[in-house]
C-alpha cells in the first residue's frame, strides 16, 4: 500500500513539474507609424522639405517587413516562424500597418529585430507562397524577373523647394546575388519589450531620414532609382535607419 501511495505522489509531482515548465505564450501586435518629423504623413497633399532644400510630396509608400525575432537580456533569441514572417506595410491601407503575431513566449525582451525586404536565403520567396499574392496585388513584385520590391516610395519633388511638380520614384530591391539590398533593423529601449504586461509594440518610421540618415540624397540627381548599383544601396542603408521604438501601449 505504501508503495502505491508513493508511486501516486511521485506521479503527481512529475505532472506538476511538467505543468510548471510549460512556457506561456501570447498573441501580440506590432504597429508601424510612418511619419515625417513626428507628424503623420499626408499622402498626395502633404509637402515636405529635405535638408538639401528640395521639397517633395508622397503618393505611395510601401515596404516589406520580414524575419521578426525577439532577443532576451541573456542573448537568447526567439525567432518567429519564417514561413509566416513576411508582411507588407502600405501607408494607404491602415490595417496593413498592424502586424499580428501568435504564440510568442511571454517574457520581457530586450530587443526586437526584423528585416526590410527579402533575405538571400528566400530570394525569390521559397516556401512562403502565402506572401506572393500580396506582393503581386500590391505591385511589389516585378513580373519580368524573380524580384520583390523591398521598399517603394513614389511622389513629386521640386529641386528649388517650391510646390513639387516633377515625378520621382525609388524602388529598392536585391539584384540577384550580385547586389544584396536586404537590411536588418534591431531596436532596443530603456523600457524593454515586456510581454507579461503589454501586447502592443509600437514602431515609428521617420521618412525624413530617407534623405540624410547615412547618405545625403538629392532627388534631382537621380529621381528614378530602381536597378541601380550605386544609388539603390545608399537608399537601402538610409531606410534601415528610419525606425525607432516608442513606449509600449496596452491593448487590454
Amino acid at each position: 500500500m505504501k508503495k502505491i501511495i508513493c508511486f501516486v505522489l511521485i506521479s503527481m509531482l512529475a505532472v506538476s513539474c511538467k505543468d510548471d515548465d510549460t512556457i506561456e505564450t501570447t498573441s501580440i501586435e506590432i504597429s508601424f507609424a510612418n511619419k515625417i518629423n513626428s507628424q503623420n504623413i499626408e499622402l498626395n497633399t502633404g509637402v515636405y522639405q529635405t535638408t538639401l532644400g528640395e521639397s517633395y510630396s508622397i503618393n505611395e509608400l510601401k515596404y516589406i517587413i520580414s524575419n521578426i525575432s525577439f532577443i532576451k537580456d541573456n542573448g537568447e533569441i526567439f525567432t518567429y516562424p519564417v514561413e509566416d514572417s513576411y508582411f507588407l506595410v502600405d501607408e494607404e491601407v491602415p490595417s496593413s500597418k498592424i502586424i499580428s503575431l501568435e504564440n510568442i513566449p511571454v517574457v520581457n525582451y530586450k530587443k526586437i529585430k526584423f528585416g526590410i525586404g527579402v533575405d538571400q536565403s528566400n530570394y525569390p520567396l521559397n516556401d512562403v507562397d502565402n506572401f506572393v499574392p500580396t506582393a503581386e496585388e500590391s505591385l511589389m513584385h516585378w513580373s519580368w524577373s524573380a524580384g520583390y520590391i523591398f521598399f517603394k516610395i513614389e511622389g513629386e519633388y521640386s529641386s528649388t523647394g517650391d510646390q513639387p511638380d516633377e515625378n520621382f520614384l525609388f524602388h529598392i530591391v536585391s539584384h540577384g546575388t550580385n547586389l544584396d539590398n536586404y537590411k536588418t533593423v534591431e531596436l532596443s529601449s530603456n523600457f524593454g519589450f515586456d510581454l507579461t504586461e503589454n501586447k502592443l509594440i509600437s514602431i515609428e518610421a521617420d521618412l525624413s531620414k530617407l534623405f540624410n540618415a547615412v547618405y545625403d540624397i538629392r532627388i534631382e540627381d537621380k529621381p528614378d532609382i530602381q536597378v541601380d548599383p550605386v544609388n539603390a544601396p545608399k537608399i537601402a542603408e538610409n531606410v534601415s535607419q528610419l525606425f525607432s521604438s516608442v513606449p509600449f501601449s496596452s491593448t487590454e
